[in-house]
């Protein structure tokens, strides 16, 4: 079996992977990527780019109000008190190095908007396909190495249980990657991985499968075997907000409800606070009649899309079909197949509730997590989009330290192993915060190539 060595080796090719990869490669490591596909991005070039950051120039030029301990907040909250204390710490401590780090690669943040999970405007949106582009730019002028079509298979160990490198497998052959620093686990979830969703969250089949194609968990069954611990396996959801014919063309995911939409079923009734977060409503949507809800509102929300900015892209998905036109709210319904009565029903108890005549059904007081007033769907034309939930993340897996290394069943360092990213648990807890995903691939791929990086400087001292 042929063999190779380096200083470190990273396995997948996301935003995690890209950001430890190209740190160690700039720290002076001989460093090797390895992608399982014929391309490079996985889940995170089909996200919708957003990064969630706290004290930003950004955030500054908008006069928005936001602080570190807001955001952690928001997160325990997000996750019900569930996450890790550490991790987020971890988080918050680097959070404005990695955002710096990558401002000086060149990545521009296009707009700041609040998000599921949030109670301020932190989600800054980035081209995320230029912000990979850029990434494995640097790292390959700074002498990294990337190879595609390597599926890891097997993690190698010493004798002393410390882990020395990983075996792939191509269409070719089998071949050692050897490394004297450490192998780094970037393989992201298992949305594509039938298999573990059927252990995990057999009732998440229902959702439509997304996600980069390699998604199927091989990371997290390489460490499993090796003992390693794992967190949050019991949250797994999709994200509410996709229409039922999604592509994989571009991030087709509406939250007009955080704009002011609600959300129906095909009965027309209302079914959940839709201010809360989008795993959350991912979570309800299932137990719907064919797991479908409805995002129902007038002219004042379809005039706030902004175009190509995703999550708030009504333009677009009009111009696809995606979305229903009407100038009444009868005819709405007759259109999407909503039930009339009960649709227009559901509107006028929820405008009551707006003008505080009557109690909301639902409990909703906010547009998203206790920020933003409720508006009447009064203005015509109404519109609906129909949605489901869209399995693109599963956000649980290995347990690690906040220095990014994996922990085994017992709590103790599993040495020579990393993982980052989408693999990984006990960062979210029972829900997510937009732009957390993108945020903790970025800042724990920064965390471990400096760890990395030190560990090797050391024993070669």
């Amino acid at each position: 079996m042929p063999e190779q060595t380096y200083d470190l080796i990273v396995v997948g090719s996301g935003i995690a992977g890209q950001t430890a990869a190209t740190s160690a490669a700039e720290a002076g490591l001989k460093v090797i990527l390895l992608e399982k596909t014929g391309n490079l991005g996985g889940s995170s070039a089909m996200s919708g780019g957003w990064f969630a950051f706290t004290g930003t120039e950004e955030q500054a030029s908008e006069g928005i109000r936001d602080s570190p301990e807001l955001f952690l907040q928001d997160m325990l909250d997000a996750g019900q008190n569930l996450n890790d204390p550490s991790l987020l710490q971890a988080y918050l401590t680097h959070q404005q190095d990695t955002y710096q780090w990558l401002k000086r690669h060149g990545v521009e943040f296009r707009e700041v908007e609040i998000s599921s999970g949030q109670s301020a405007r932190r989600s800054h949106n980035s081209l995320i396909k230029e912000v990979l582009a850029i990434l494995h730019r640097d790292f390959t002028a700074t002498g990294g190495q990337t190879l595609l079509n390597r599926q890891a298979v097997r993690l190698v160990q010493d004798v002393s249980g410390r882990v020395t490198g990983v075996i792939t497998r191509s269409e070719e052959q089998e071949e050692l990657f050897t490394a004297t620093g450490g192998v780094v686990l970037a393989t992201g979830g298992f949305s594509r991985g039938t298999e573990l969703l059927k252990i995990f969250a057999p009732e998440q089949l229902a959702a439509i499968p997304y996600g980069g194609k390699g998604n199927t968990g091989d990371g997290l069954r390489m460490a499993w075997r090796l003992g390693a611990g794992m967190a949050d396996m019991s949250f797994v959801s999709g994200t509410y907000g996709s229409h039922p014919d999604t592509g994989e063309d571009f991030h087709e995911l509406l939250t007009a409800y955080y704009m002011g939409a609600v959300i129906v079923n095909k009965n027309g009734r209302r079914f959940v606070d839709e201010s809360q977060d989008y795993k959350t409503l991912g979570r309800v949507v299932l137990d719907q009649p064919e797991g479908l809800g409805f995002e129902i509102f007038d002219a004042k929300v379809r005039a706030k899309s902004h175009r190509g900015i995703p999550l708030k892209d009504i333009d677009t998905l009009e111009d696809i079909g995606h979305v229903y036109k009407a100038d009444t709210l009868e005819e709405l319904a007759e259109m999407a197949g909503i039930d009339r009565e009960g649709l227009v029903e559901s509107i006028r108890r929820y405008n009551a509730a707006v003008r505080g005549e009557e109690p909301d059904d639902v409990g909703r007081s906010s547009l998203c997590n206790g920020v933003g007033e409720l508006l009447p769907i009064d203005e015509a034309p109404f519109y609906a989009y129909p949605a489901k939930s869209l399995m693109t993340t599963t956000y649980c897996g290995l347990t690690i330290s906040p220095r990014g290394q994996v922990l085994d069943v017992d709590g103790e360092v599993i040495d020579g192993l990393y993982a980052i990213g989408e693999v990984t648990g006990g960062f979210h807890g029972a829900a997510y915060m937009t732009g957390t995903s993108l945020g903790k691939g970025a800042v724990f791929g920064r965390i471990v190539a400096e760890h990395a990086s030190s560990r090797l400087a050391l024993s070669n001292a």
